[in-house]
């Protein structure tokens, strides 16, 4: 057959099936055929799974690399980038291209979808795009697509730039927000992005949280000196996600436009999407690793410590809102399961720390730049926590974490072994060879100075990643080089385009 590389013996996983003993054939970056004992000829390279579990490799559709706003007050630095990195001056306490898609490929991901985020004075899509690609070129070592952050819809965004965002620029998302001082949108607003991607096949990602009760209660807690970082959480408790996401649902169902709610954290959350599901909507969920392990017990660590947990939607108080997020998990209430990996060094000026610095002697959660880390532990964490722990089956493990991601955000070739598809691999460890390790973050390759799953147990980890039939990753090493990555143009999402009941009225 003129393979290139077969890789022998696996137990291979698609979103449906499990194929035991399977050999998968390789040439030029392509899976061309499944098959047991297959022929190789002088010169195949060939790789023995040895019966372990191979995945394809993990989409991350929800990752902010390179990040140029502040995710925490909602102050917003705006930088030009002429030679394709980030100016010393700015002082970037986060993760850029490099750092974080060998995080990515050291976890089994090989895609990543970050985010371009446009500044408010903006009058266009087009320069953030633009720059963003300046990032990203020449330093992945994963392959990579955007989604592009509304936060200014001009004329020119919603008539010229969103009907040019597939054809021109290969991207078929885009992000809003409903808090942020820096990037939130009015209902006004969010009618008039819907309106505008829905007949195009855009997907709209939508961040929900009210920012004017958040804004409320944030006032109230520090008119009582409320302001450690554990009180993050209080300013916005489940209702606030819930409330919010109740009124995206509705305004979508005005609109008759497919959206998907970012980040789920919370029961309540979870049964506005459910019921709008079950009315036939074209509502999608994603949820992330944070909010089926931790609890916000978490931000409450003596001295500064919790800050390192603040996120929005916060970590929530009880399992009760693990185990609405486990059941959604299972049910198919959540599409996808990113990592939302928004990071940001603890011990750093313009990291956690700026929640403390001159600011009291407890530091104030509302400065705490929002975010955990996380991408290069979503499938380690998922793949012990779910699928060895029983709560999820290796199906559904590869459903979320890379089939449904890649048909949400039309990534064409990608999220599934099959032929014609790119031979994007994971290859996990024989379990029963597999020594059990606690985490620490010295083991991550990722530029931040703190895991949040410090100490956590991991019963399995990825072996090797291959990246289009290139190893990138193999036995706790990185062996291939930055720069292999590419991008990747998109087409629209092949998991619904429009809500029929309501497309019906719009008819008539």
């Amino acid at each position: 057959m003129g393979l290139d590389l077969v890789i022998r013996n696996g137990t291979v996983v698609s979103a449906s099936d499990v194929l035991n003993e399977c050999d998968i054939g390789i040439k030029d970056g392509t899976i061309v055929v499944l098959g047991k004992n297959l022929p190789a000829r002088a010169g195949t390279e060939e790789v023995d799974a040895g019966g372990a579990f191979v995945t394809p490799g993990g989409v991350d559709s929800h990752c902010h690399l390179s990040q140029f706003y502040d995710p925490g007050p909602g102050q917003e630095q705006k930088t030009q980038v002429t030679d394709g990195n980030i100016p010393a001056e700015y002082n970037f306490a986060g993760d850029d291209y490099e750092s974080g898609s060998r995080s990515a490929i050291a976890g089994g991901t090989t895609t990543i979808m970050s985010f371009a985020n446009q500044y408010r004075d903006d009058e266009s899509l087009k320069p953030v795009i633009k720059e963003y690609h300046k990032l990203a070129q020449g330093k992945a070592y994963c392959d990579y697509s955007f989604h592009v952050i509304v936060t200014n819809p001009t004329q020119t965004v919603l008539k010229e730039d969103l009907p040019q965002l597939i054809t021109h620029h290969g991207l078929s998302s885009i992000k809003i927000f409903m808090t942020y001082e820096s990037a939130k949108l009015s209902d006004y607003q969010i009618l008039g992005v819907l309106n505008a991607a829905r007949g195009i096949g855009i997907t709209t990602m939508v961040h929900a949280e009210n920012a004017d009760v958040v804004e409320y209660l944030t006032e109230q807690l520090e008119a009582n000196d409320m302001v450690q970082p554990h009180h993050h959480g209080t300013s916005r408790p489940p209702l606030v996600e819930g409330e919010a996401t109740n009124r995206v649902v509705a305004l979508a169902e005005l609109m008759s436009a497919p959206v998907l709610l970012v980040h789920v954290s919370s029961a309540l959350a979870t049964k506005v999407i459910r019921k709008a599901q079950t009315r036939g909507m074209v509502v999608h969920g994603e949820t992330c690793p944070h909010y089926l392990f931790l609890l916000a017990e978490k931000m409450n660590q003596t001295g500064f410590e919790g800050a390192k947990f603040v996120c929005s939607p916060p970590l929530r108080e009880t399992s009760t809102d693990l185990d609405a997020i486990w059941q959604g998990v299972q049910n198919g209430t959540f599409t996808t399961i990113s990592s939302d990996h928004a990071p940001t060094k603890y011990d750093h000026p313009n990291g956690k720390m700026k929640g403390f610095c001159d600011h009291g002697p407890h530091g104030k959660f509302k400065y705490i730049p929002n975010g955990l880390p996380g991408l290069e532990t979503r499938l380690p964490l998922l793949f012990t926590g779910g699928v060895l722990s029983g709560r999820m089956s290796p199906q559904k493990f590869v459903e979320l974490t890379s089939s449904n991601p890649a048909k949400l955000y039309g990534l064409t070739r990608k999220g599934a072994i099959a032929p014609g598809m790119d031979a994007d691999i994971t290859i996990w460890y024989p379990q029963d060879e597999f020594e059990p390790f606690r985490l620490s973050n010295e083991m991550l390759h990722h530029a931040i100075d703190y895991t949040p799953y410090e100490g956590f147990e991991f019963r399995n980890w990825p072996r090797y990643t291959f990246l289009r039939g290139q190893l990138m990753f193999a036995e706790g090493k990185l062996v291939g080089p930055r720069g292999a990555g590419a991008f990747v143009r998109r087409t629209p999402s092949i998991l619904g385009s429009c809500t029929p009941v309501v497309q019906t009225m719009w008819r008539n």
